[in-house]
């Protein structure tokens, strides 16, 4: 008899803490999705914030071809239209930077390695333009290879240069970023543009094996110059982006947003978390850790204020 009352009391028990413990589950989760190349930078962050906040359940979704079904936070890499904008808060957590890559086996890594490229010849070998002069200097056969889905590093690559993203020459790769750099690594023609975290190996900070930098004419003044062609420490490139006006390079923010209806306090929470890090001094180490920019200090405070007053609205 005692041993049927113990076992009818453990299932009232477990019937009582099981949705307790589903509940919390499911309010403490998050799930993040978005452009591919900063899940490092992303993940790094979920590990602190769990670090300190044990009962988060914090998950990227891997993007596909689409975003999943349903989630709580989005990080993108380009502004969304104006009517998107309207209906999502937003913070501007970093910058990240486009440089041309070649592989480096190619003719074209070694004549534009020393070379490298000023805007005429940028244009003429990466759009497609019937009206713009062509710069006839330009032999070495090179294999250009782009994104095929619209995506944050060819609408910002195109842009910069006052094109669209169909602009650009090349063969369209499915996938993401990452793919064009496999893709370019498989052909001895390859050339394409990518992000520094994409093109330097984060730990011994130098290209990756196989890849070649291509200078740009960072002044303007249609030469490059030895300080150009310095681009074998990742972190000497942050440096030089960061602290002087350069030209031919797209440089582009990179942001969390969520749904100005969504209820997930963790998410919130979460956010408000990044947004605070962000703002201290040492959330740079993290940015350049990864190949950001740390991103402009009164966009982040104002992004911050702005997210203060959607955490407080439950």
């Amino acid at each position: 008899m005692k041993k049927i009352k113990s076992l009818l009391a453990a299932s009232i028990l477990s019937l009582v803490v099981a949705p307790v413990f589903a509940q919390e589950s499911a309010d403490n989760k998050v799930i993040i999705t978005g452009v591919r190349f900063a899940y490092p930078l992303v993940e790094k962050w979920i590990k602190d914030y769990t670090a300190a906040n044990p009962k988060s359940q914090i998950v990227i979704e891997t993007r596909t071809i689409t975003d999943p079904q349903k989630y709580d936070l989005l990080i993108e890499a380009y502004d969304q239209d104006k009517a998107v904008k309207e209906t999502r808060e937003y913070l501007s957590v970093g910058r990240y930077a486009l440089l041309p890559v070649a592989n480096a086996k190619s003719a074209f890594a070694k004549e534009y390695a020393e070379k490298g490229l000023n805007e005429k010849t940028y244009k003429s070998i990466f759009f497609h333009d019937i009206y713009a002069e062509k710069d006839k200097s330009i032999t070495t056969p090179f294999t250009i290879y782009t994104r095929l889905q619209k995506a944050g590093a060819p609408l910002t690559f195109a842009k910069y240069f006052g094109y669209e993203q169909q602009n650009i020459k090349g063969k369209a790769i499915a996938g993401a970023d990452e793919h064009l750099i496999k893709a370019l690594l498989k052909d001895e023609t390859g050339i394409s543009y990518t992000t520094p975290g994409l093109a330097y190996d984060l730990q011994s900070r130098k290209p990756i094996d196989g890849i070649t930098i291509i200078p740009v004419d960072l002044d303007g003044n249609g030469r490059i110059s030895k300080e150009e062609r310095a681009l074998e420490n990742l972190d000497q490139v942050i440096e030089s982006l960061e602290n002087n006006k350069v030209k031919n390079v797209p440089v582009e923010y990179i942001h969390f947003s969520i749904d100005k209806h969504n209820s997930n306090p963790e998410a919130k929470k979460f956010l408000l978390w990044v947004a605070t890090n962000a703002v201290a001094s040492h959330a740079d180490k993290d940015l350049h850790q990864f190949g950001y920019l740390k991103a402009e200090p009164k966009r982040l405070a104002d992004d911050r204020e702005k997210l203060e007053r959607f955490e407080a609205v439950k």
